[in-house]
């Protein structure tokens, strides 16, 4: 049979790019790659419900590849800073922060705008936590050592569309930085 094995017999079903379908999403939980559609028809929606948790990790872990992408160049640097924010955020182990970072550069290439993105981000994230993200995307943007314009314009921009000021990200950039 060349190495393929019929379905039903254990074997993990794969997409078309080989992945398995049923990724781990931290404490024994499963996601979907088929519900990458319902979440991007949730983005799309004109007035974006509250995401479920597992939807909300994957959003932030989406917009964070989207910020460290922004430069044009996405530096191994980058990567790492995300896998460490999403386990410490999300209390994840090392393997489930790499799946979950996979997974969200499928969603971040498929993603509508940013701001409808961000939009449906802000309605999970309360307000007192929206500032300790955005030290989160900061971080990410400075990772690979360097500033650049297209990451700046981001992150005025996100820090617009998640509800804050620029006295904010100016603090959470200064945090970013001593990390």
């Amino acid at each position: 049979m060349g190495g393929r094995q019929p379905p039903g017999d254990g074997a993990a079903r794969r997409c078309r790019h080989g992945c398995v379908r049923c990724l781990p999403f931290g404490k024994g939980r499963a996601y979907p790659r088929i519900m990458f559609g319902d979440l991007l028809r949730q983005l799309l929606a004109p007035a974006p419900a509250r995401l479920p948790e597992p939807d909300a990790r994957l959003a932030l872990a989406a917009l964070l590849v989207r910020v460290a992408r922004s430069d044009g160049l996405y530096a191994a640097e980058e990567v790492e800073r995300i896998e460490r924010i999403l386990t410490q955020r999300h209390g994840l182990s090392p393997f489930e922060a790499a799946r979950l970072r996979s997974d969200a550069e499928t969603l971040e290439g498929e993603a509508p705008d940013t701001v409808r993105f961000t939009r449906a981000l802000k309605a999970a994230v309360p307000l007192e936590e929206r500032t300790a993200l955005l030290q989160a995307l900061w971080a990410v943007a400075l990772a690979d050592g360097s500033r650049d314009a297209g990451e700046d314009q981001q992150l005025r921009l996100l820090t617009n569309l998640l509800g804050l000021t620029d006295v904010e990200s100016g603090l959470a950039r200064a945090r970013a930085a001593k990390e």
